[in-house]
């Protein structure tokens, strides 16, 4: 007898999955147990190979398969959670907004149920930002043993075993994966149900083929790599964000289609490597909803890396030629081809509102195929909410958590909750990190503000010289007269961290005097806000180094 251990499944229709996967690659009875994690079965003449892929294809963890093991605790079972025959709350999908969601239902003691139709832990944990930041920053210390300032230090960087850093960064999802979902649904005691669901009304839900009725209902299904009608780039195949952390062999070449934020840092990853890199961005600059001084800067470190940007380009084409892709644009005035192993699209995210039987619902869609939320994240259907993702709102899974406790509160607490945006950051992974707070100079014009802006090149803060790295610069948008901060916008090594100051600062309406006269610890990147602030009125290039 075979014995398969299997992370990933989390209820009863996970383990028929996994049992419908052996039987079709050739096991003879199998048999799943979904306490033990494992399946056991006879499979003769199937190799594990073989068993290993179809779990796999089948959305499951193949973590160890054992020959000839004992029978063991006779036969096995398949266990699925009590199901509530109506719930208070029932969640679609798996993700931080409805794990935000359940938790705070069940603080206010309400009973839960989740139907998730994939992977338990939605986009974050398992394919967005847990492994997109794990991979880089093994790139990025890749990228430094190889190119670092430092004279009296020898360092190299040798070939990439891609198989291996994938392996790795599939433990850490896994685990996390365990600890922050799988297990924390078993410890508040939510059911979870595999399948997909879909509403045949308003009020009335089928998952897994079972049609289930509950007091409120919560739409928390995410969103998924949107792919733009490129002739001929579904016949010669293409990564995705999801589908490129995957990879087993390291590409030496790669076309990527967009470069916002997924496109620039999937890129940039890639490119630091060794991959050689192409961006083609339609806009007329990389990272369009940055600072134009951010996209510039930014531009100038993807080239020194060795990277090709093309901005203004529009796609025509893409073919298949042998093992590689060709990808033919028009910039410039001018018709371009590129060849590559690989093609990267990443050209933003659809939300996932297709199959849920949202017409029969009663749930009204945006022009993007959003779910049309209110405030307080309710639908045009009064017993359904939706956040995250699959709203249109900013697509930080901090904005997901967010809006699911707030639906939680509003639908189970009766509460009238809502939002308040102010100060809202978002941080770009690439190296310099990207990072923002409030409007940029343009956004706040549009607004009717009166600005005033200063931008400070990383040359003149101390921590960037001594770790010998000025590429970035940091930008306060400030209200003319008054001096509120009203945005914050760097491009420098550790960006993120930084940037929670200046949301601080904006949340509290401090002005760029306050800023410049507040206490700011030398040698730190941080200090660039101060040294920014400082610069509305006077020359900070005449001051001492620590001078206030």
């Amino acid at each position: 007898m075979t014995r398969m251990q299997i992370q990933g499944m989390t209820c009863e229709g996970c383990a028929a999955s996994v049992a419908d996967a052996l039987a079709g690659a050739g096991a003879t009875l199998p048999r799943v147990d979904l306490d033990a994690g494992e399946a056991r079965f006879d499979a003769p003449g199937v190799a594990p190979e073989v068993l290993r892929a179809a779990v796999e294809a089948a959305g499951y963890r193949v973590v160890a398969i054992d020959d000839a093991v004992s029978p063991g605790r006779g036969p096995l079972h398949r266990r699925g959670p009590s199901r509530p025959s109506a719930p208070d709350l029932l969640v679609m999908g798996s993700g931080g907004a409805a794990f935000a969601a359940a938790i705070r239902a069940r603080d206010l003691g309400a009973e839960v149920a989740m139907c998730e139709a994939a992977t338990i832990g939605g986009t974050c944990v398992n394919i967005g930002c847990v492994p997109s930041k794990a991979l880089l920053a093994a790139a990025g210390v890749r990228q430094v043993a190889a190119h670092h300032p430092f004279p009296g230090i020898a360092t190299s960087a040798g070939p990439v075993d891609l198989a291996a850093l994938v392996a790795g960064k599939d433990e850490l999802v896994d685990r996390l994966r365990f600890e922050k979902y799988e297990h924390l649904a078993e410890e508040y005691g939510f059911t979870l149900l595999c399948g997909r669901g879909s509403f045949t009304a308003a009020d009335r839900f089928v998952c897994d083929g079972e049609e289930m009725a509950a007091g409120q209902f919560l739409l928390a299904t995410g969103a998924s790599p949107a792919v733009p009608p490129v002739p001929g780039l579904a016949e010669a195949g293409y990564l995705t964000s999801t589908t490129a952390f995957e990879l087993r062999e390291l590409p030496s070449s790669l076309v990527v289609i967009g470069a916002n934020a997924i496109g620039l840092e999937v890129g940039q990853l890639f490119s630091e490597l060794g991959t050689s890199v192409t961006f083609v961005e339609a806009a007329g600059r990389i990272a369009p909803l940055d600072e134009p001084e951010i996209s510039a800067a930014l531009g100038d470190v993807l080239r020194r890396q060795g990277a090709q940007v093309h901005t203004s380009a529009t796609v025509t084409g893409v073919s298949r030629r042998g093992a590689r892709r060709a990808v033919t644009f028009s910039a410039g005035g001018s018709e371009l081809e590129v060849e590559a192993d690989q093609v990267l699209v990443a050209t933003g995210r659809r939300p996932n509102t297709a199959g849920l039987g949202l017409q029969a619902a009663g749930v009204a869609l945006g022009a993007r195929g959003e779910v049309v939320v209110d405030e307080f994240c309710s639908t045009s259907n009064p017993r359904i909410w939706a956040a995250g993702d699959v709203t249109g709102a900013p697509q930080f899974v901090y904005v997901a958590a967010a809006q699911g406790a707030l639906a939680a509160d509003n639908a189970i607490g009766k509460l009238g909750r809502s939002l308040d945006w102010t100060g809202l950051p978002r941080v770009t992974f690439t190296t310099p990190q990207i990072a923002s707070v409030g409007p940029t100079e343009e956004e706040a014009s549009r607004a009717g503000h009166r600005v005033e802006t200063r931008v400070l090149a990383l040359d003149a803060v101390p921590r960037a010289l001594v770790e010998r790295d000025t590429a970035g610069l940091c930008k306060i948008v400030a209200e003319e007269g008054s001096g509120r901060v009203l945005g914050v916008h760097l491009l420098a090594k550790g960006a993120g961290e930084v940037i929670l100051a200046a949301t601080y600062a904006i949340k509290a309406k401090m002005t760029v005097t306050q800023l410049a006269e507040t206490w700011a610890p030398y040698l730190t990147m941080a200090e660039a806000l101060k040294l920014t602030a400082q610069t509305f009125t006077r020359d900070v290039s005449r001051l001492s180094c620590c001078a206030a």
